[in-house]
This record gives structure tokens, C-alpha cells and sequence, in this order.
């Protein structure tokens, strides 16, 4: 066996040695050959399939380097959409997990000389959300996706065709109340004009028997019982109108307010779900595994919404990003006058002020502010269905 076969020491220590990664500085791009040290990388620089190798580069270098920016770019880009889809994360992160493969494009090899010079680049071609911080530059991959924006449409579509038939509903709601509203007068009117015709009805209809005599006696006892009998018959047509002109109000409010309540029920079952989570609110981390990391019963800021149930949540203290189920999530209520979300109920979706709160029942009123209930009070909101707005 030679000194320098395969299985000799010396080769399997160098098999060894070359497994993990090496210096950045002692890669040779060009000819794809990772130097374990500074003599190596020399030793490699003077060697003739590298001068080879740079002879053909120095003919055309802004085609290679144009080829291995756009190679790089996109790799790195693979790797986010592939790892980091919908998460705000470190550059310094991504960049050392996209280094993990050996056989990667190296920074190098491009026109970016540091990670900084990159993620601007990034962040000016629109292709990802970048942000500077104390901690360093953070981003954020944005989808462009072809399925990603059908599927982005399509929701807007739903949404815009809920609001549509929200406010159809409301219309027809209007025109209803409208409709009672101006039958009720119209009633009192029939009853006030038609009231002797009633009672001549009535008169009739009332099956009393009248009985007349000739005689000073009889007459008298004649004239008293007519007397009470048209006493009888007055009482009976006033109570009759008056109970007429309250039921036809009552019977009026009555519907209304009936028809109020099945809509009320009605959006109560729509927009009743299993998951509240929304973005632009603030809420509390109530996971018991986050205290010893000292995230419990802190606030954050709910960033993205991740499969209806997560929250991708920016604690406002470390400004660090979380990512937490719903059922460890909590809801903020703010002082009174503060702007709160409706997550949850009838009115789901809707921004409102508070104007009271009553902690024996654990429910809240609030004011809805914009939209189509602009204005409309609501009395008990639970705790569970409104939150503080961001």
C-alpha cells in the first residue's frame, strides 16, 4: 500500500480534516477547492490548472462574476422560501445555515464584498423586508410566488363579497324597518277615523238586548239599562281602541326588535369561529414553557397569522419574535377610550372604542368605529372577544 493511498492514515486524516467547513478566504471559486490553511491556498494560487483557470477568467471576469452573483442570489433565495417562508429572522442566521453545504457559492466569488452590502440588495430589489436593529439586520421573505398571489386574490375576493353581503343585509334590514315603522302610524289613523264605525259595529255586534217600554217606570228602567249598556259599549270600544293602537305599536316593535335578534343570531353564527388570532393586536404570552426564558405574562404585537391558529407574536419589551399557539395566547383589554379589535362574535373583524367595562360579568361596551356599523353600541362583549389594538 503507497503513502498516499486511500486507506493510509495520513489519507483518512485528510478526509477527516476536509469534512467540515474551512476558512472562506482559502476557497478558490474558480477551480471549487477548499485550503485547509494560508500555505495551502499559496501553494494552490501557483499551481498550473489554477493559472488555467485564471487565464480563462481574465478573458471574460464580468460574465463569471455576473454569473456567480445571480447563482448566489438565488440559492440563497431558494433557501429562505424553502426554510424561512413566512418568518422574520437574522441575515447572520440564514447566511450560516445557507453555508452549511460545502459546494455552496461563495460571498467571494461575487460583487457583494460583506452580508450588509447583500441584504440592502435585497431589500432595494423588493425581495425581501429588511430591517435594521440593535441586534442586526433583520428579514423577511417576500412571496411572489405565482399559486401565492392567486390564493392572496381569492381571499381578498371573499372578503370584499362578505362586506358586500353584510351591507345587502343591512339594506334590506333598513327597508324593513322602515316598513313598520310606517305602518304604525297608519294604523292609529284607521283607529281614529273609523272609531264611530266601530262602535256602531260594536253596538251591533255586541249582542246585548235592549229592551223599551212605554211608561214613566219602564222608560226610567229603560233608560238606565241603555244607559249601562252603551256605558258598557263605550268602555269596551275604548279599551278596544286603546288596545288596538298599543298592540299594533307593540306588535310593530315587536317584530322589529324580533327581526333585530335573528340578525344579531344570524352574524353570531357566521362569524362565531374556533380561531381568534388576527394581526395589529396585542396580546399576552400566557405559556408556562416561555418562563424560564422570561417571556410569560409579557405583551407582544401579533406580526403574521400562521395557519389560523399561531401567532407569529414581537415581544414589545426584546423585541424578540415568537411563535405561539392561540390557546397560549391571551387577550389585552386597554384602558377605557382605547381603540380595541372585536376578534371574535357577530361583529368579527371590526375596530371599536371602549367605553366601560364590567369586571363582575367579565364583558365590556364598546362602540364600533368605521365601516358599516359605524356608530351601533354594543353592551356586553366578552373579554375573550375584543383585544387592544397595536
Amino acid at each position: 500500500m503507497g503513502k498516499n493511498d486511500f486507506l493510509t492514515p495520513k489519507a483518512i486524516a485528510n478526509r477527516i480534516k476536509a469534512k467540515g467547513l474551512q476558512k472562506l478566504r482559502w476557497y478558490c471559486q474558480m477551480c471549487q477547492k477548499q485550503c485547509r490553511d494560508e500555505n495551502g491556498f499559496k501553494c494552490h494560487c501557483m499551481s498550473e490548472s489554477h493559472q488555467r483557470q485564471m487565464s480563462i477568467f481574465g478573458d471574460n471576469p464580468d460574465r463569471f462574476v455576473d454569473g456567480y452573483t445571480n447563482e448566489f442570489e438565488r440559492s440563497f433565495l431558494e433557501h429562505m422560501k424553502r426554510s424561512h417562508r413566512f418568518s422574520r429572522i437574522a441575515a447572520t442566521v440564514v447566511y450560516n445555515e445557507y453555508i452549511n453545504d460545502r459546494h455552496h457559492i461563495h460571498m467571494n466569488s461575487t460583487e457583494w464584498a460583506t452580508l450588509t452590502e447583500f441584504v440592502k440588495h435585497l431589500g432595494k430589489t423588493g425581495k425581501c423586508k429588511v430591517e435594521e436593529t440593535p441586534k442586526g439586520w433583520f428579514i423577511t421573505y417576500i412571496d411572489r410566488d405565482s399559486e401565492t398571489l392567486f390564493k392572496e386574490r381569492e381571499k381578498a375576493n371573499r372578503a370584499k363579497k362578505d362586506l358586500v353581503e353584510e351591507e345587502k343585509q343591512e339594506r334590506e334590514i333598513k327597508k324593513q324597518i322602515e316598513r313598520v315603522i310606517q305602518s304604525m302610524p297608519n294604523a292609529e289613523n284607521v283607529d281614529g277615523q273609523g272609531g264611530e264605525e266601530v262602535s256602531r259595529e260594536l253596538k251591533v255586534e255586541s249582542g246585548v238586548k235592549i229592551g223599551f217600554a212605554l211608561g214613566g217606570v219602564k222608560k226610567e228602567r229603560g233608560g238606565e239599562s241603555s244607559k249601562l249598556v252603551f256605558e258598557e259599549v263605550e268602555d269596551e270600544r275604548k279599551s278596544k281602541k286603546a288596545k288596538t293602537v298599543g298592540g299594533s305599536g307593540g306588535a310593530g316593535s315587536g317584530a322589529l326588535e324580533e327581526l333585530m335578534r335573528e340578525e344579531e343570531r344570524k352574524k353570531e353564527r357566521v362569524n362565531r369561529k374556533d380561531y381568534w388570532v388576527c394581526e395589529g393586536i396585542i396580546v399576552k404570552v400566557m405559556s408556562k414553557a416561555l418562563a424560564e426564558k422570561g417571556y410569560y405574562k409579557q405583551k407582544g404585537v401579533v406580526k403574521k397569522v400562521i395557519d389560523k391558529y399561531v401567532g407569529e407574536i414581537e415581544m414589545l419589551e426584546s423585541k424578540h419574535v415568537l411563535r405561539v399557539d392561540q390557546q397560549e395566547l391571551e387577550t389585552v383589554i386597554p384602558q377605557i377610550g382605547c381603540l380595541v379589535k372585536i376578534v371574535n362574535g357577530a361583529y368579527r373583524g371590526s375596530n371599536a372604542k371602549l367605553l366601560a367595562v364590567d369586571t363582575d360579568k367579565f364583558c365590556a361596551k364598546v362602540q364600533i368605529e368605521k365601516g358599516v356599523y359605524d356608530g351601533r353600541v354594543l353592551k356586553a362583549v366578552d373579554y375573550e372577544d375584543i383585544c387592544k389594538l397595536a
